[in-house]
């Protein structure tokens, strides 16, 4: 007869704590977000001059919205973020799979060396300055690849797809080859459908990247049709508190008493669309890491 072990009181309490924290750290995570949210359907007017938190919209308004998406350079930063993160995730994606592939090979020649030298990138960063020279120098500048190039390949999204490459099988491999196989197709039917967890995760890393970057454009780019959404985000954030501080409106296309409620759309509008992205990637998000992270 088997025996059931029911939990000690000590693990129910450790068990009502830990819900207790991760609630806890869940409002507190939610919360900022809920509040830009509300505040962008809030009216106008009663934003102005408001401190506290908004836990419902103030009002009803869609005109902070609708100025938004009517903004010349909002709709720039979208196609140019689009592009961004269409063509730099594959681009990085292409690069990663077939770097990982390579350092995977058992029978690889100077493997270790090869390996440490790519490791050894992700502790030494020699400056903004060589790099924008380098950038300079290579033709670049004010370049749309200026923003892809440099992050074509990132260290640890490569050491992790590695470490699940080489815990696919040997024995699928050695079966693909014995049927005439060579290195493209072992990869490709092979070590890629049963790596989907990790590449699934890798792909959201790189694509969230991609959509939070603003640095590397403010720094390598000068023509404002290339910016991302995230800079001209950025513009408005500061421009807001600028004018907040000097008791100032500020304005949008013309329009003066939008300024608070224009800030909360625009974060909303470029926020949501990645968020949206998790849920369908949550499911590989621990399983991915964990494989390509630990090897037994």
């Amino acid at each position: 007869m088997a025996v059931v072990e029911h939990p000690k009181k000590s693990e129910k309490t450790l068990h009502w704590l830990n819900l207790t924290l991760l609630g806890l750290l869940t409002v507190i995570f939610f919360y900022p977000m809920w509040h830009c949210l509300m505040a962008s359907f809030s009216d106008p007017t009663s934003l102005i001059g408001y401190k506290g938190l908004v836990s419902w919209p103030m009002g009803f308004s869609l005109e902070g919205y609708k100025t938004v998406l009517s903004n010349k350079s909002i709709l720039v930063g979208y196609g140019n973020t689009l592009f961004y993160l269409v063509v730099g995730t594959l681009l990085n994606m292409v690069l990663t799979i077939l770097g990982a592939y390579v350092l995977s090979r058992k029978k690889m020649l100077f493997k270790k060396p090869l390996t440490l030298l790519i490791v050894f990138t992700m502790y030494m960063d020699f400056g903004l300055i060589p790099a924008f020279l380098n950038i300079k120098a290579l033709g670049l500048y004010d370049s749309r690849w200026a923003i892809l190039l440099p992050v074509a390949i990132n260290t640890y999204n490569l050491i992790v797809l590695r470490t699940a490459f080489v815990s696919v099988p040997p024995a699928l491999e050695e079966s693909a080859m014995i049927d005439g196989a060579n290195d493209f197709t072992i990869l490709w039917r092979i070590v890629l459908p049963v790596s989907k967890a990790t590449l699934a995760v890798v792909v959201l890393f790189y694509a969230v990247e991609h959509w939070n970057s603003w640095f590397s454009a403010s720094v390598y780019l000068r023509g404002r049709e290339k910016y991302p959404l995230q800079l001209f985000l950025r513009e408005i954030l500061i421009s807001s508190s600028a004018s907040t501080a000097a008791g100032e409106a500020n304005s949008v296309d013309g329009v003066m008493y939008l300024d608070e409620l224009i800030k909360y759309c625009t974060i909303i509008i470029s926020t949501l669309p990645i968020l949206c992205v998790y849920p369908f990637a949550q499911k590989y998000f621990v399983s991915g890491v964990m494989l390509g992270s630990v090897k037994e």
